[in-house]
């Protein structure tokens, strides 16, 4: 069973070196490089990655990178069975090949594995924090990844691989069409790999969950008809909490009483309703707080796609570092 390795990436310094260290038992290792200035294809090369130049003039994306590294692996040289997924901001735990290899041998149906994707510093920061949890989703049969996973290269071949328009939101995309296809998507109870968010800023954090409100969006657009429903709940709950009862409020301040403002307390106690759910630990108050802040910056993003959308205008990369 045969595997290979597309790293995508640009100016991930060290991040990139570890992690091509970390996956140096693939028969194959492809590395895609996106107009990097920091000397990644070189460390690339020095680590015996096949680097695949993206030409800059077409916008960037990550599903186009990831397409490029696809179509430079059936090209040039055998094709393997199974191709790992990887951003050059990760490193491979130790074991995850092997677990993932045995977990598809064993069930057939399966197109996609993935495991633990954890933060290597998530005390660092609360932002850090928030997407360590994120990354901690339930175990077994799931409807999407992200975007490090072990897939079937055949079962990409049947879907013809990641949408190259869409500027976030590729992974769980391109898992409606897998399972469409009668493919399954799988997480297993396993360690995966260690990422490291770098998010120090409250900008990061802001621009990181504009492109999360883009994404769904656009989902949800793309496939939000009966059965799917792909992404509906998340958009119409940032529009709501986002968008419609902060409007409200403004609008009961302006036509009635200044003291309507008063109402925007509902946020503070929603996250103080989540906290108290989760269990009341102060980790548990700041995930709160910042999912409640960050569906304002959500309801931006997805507005963005819907006005884009209606002036013919795509959306470039939104990048949080």
């Amino acid at each position: 069973m045969s595997l290979g390795v597309i790293i995508i990436g640009r100016n991930e310094g060290d991040r990139l070196v570890r992690g091509l260290a970390s996956v140096q038992s693939a028969a194959r290792i492809i590395y895609v490089d996106s107009g990097s200035t920091d000397g990644s294809q070189a460390a690339a090369e020095q680590a015996g990655a096949e680097v695949v130049a993206l030409d800059m003039s077409q916008p960037f994306t990550a599903a186009r990178a990831r397409n490029a590294g696809l179509d430079h692996m059936r090209s040039n040289g055998a094709a393997p069975e199974f191709v790992q997924f990887m951003d050059g901001d990760c490193e491979l735990q130790p074991g995850w090949f092997d677990t993932a290899r045995a977990f598809l041998a064993a069930h057939t149906d399966v197109g996609i594995v993935f495991g633990r994707r954890r933060e290597r510093f998530p005390d660092a920061t609360i932002y850090n924090r928030l997407c360590d949890w994120e990354w901690d989703v339930p175990i077994g049969e799931a409807r999407a990844c992200g975007g490090d996973a072990l897939m079937r290269m055949a079962a990409l071949a049947a879907i013809d691989g990641y949408n190259p328009t869409l500027i976030a939101g590729e992974e769980p995309e391109m898992c409606v069409r897998m399972r469409a296809a009668g493919w399954k998507v799988w997480r297993l109870d396993a360690e995966m790999t260690w990422h490291d968010a770098a998010m120090t800023r409250f900008g990061q954090f802001w621009s990181r969950a504009r492109r999360a409100g883009h994404a769904w969006a656009q989902g949800a657009f793309m496939h939000g008809a009966p059965p799917e429903r792909h992404c509906v709940a998340d958009v119409r709950r940032i529009l709501t909490w986002g968008l419609a009862v902060p409007a409200a409020i403004l609008a009961l301040a302006l036509l009635l009483s200044p003291w309507a403002l008063a109402l925007f307390s509902v946020y503070p106690l929603r996250a103080a309703r989540m906290a108290r759910r989760s269990g009341g630990a102060r980790t548990d108050w700041e995930r709160a707080s910042l999912i409640v802040t960050g569906q304002f910056a959500e309801a931006i993003g997805a507005l963005e796609f819907y006005l884009r959308r209606l002036a013919g205008r795509p959306r470039g990369l939104i990048e949080y570092k």
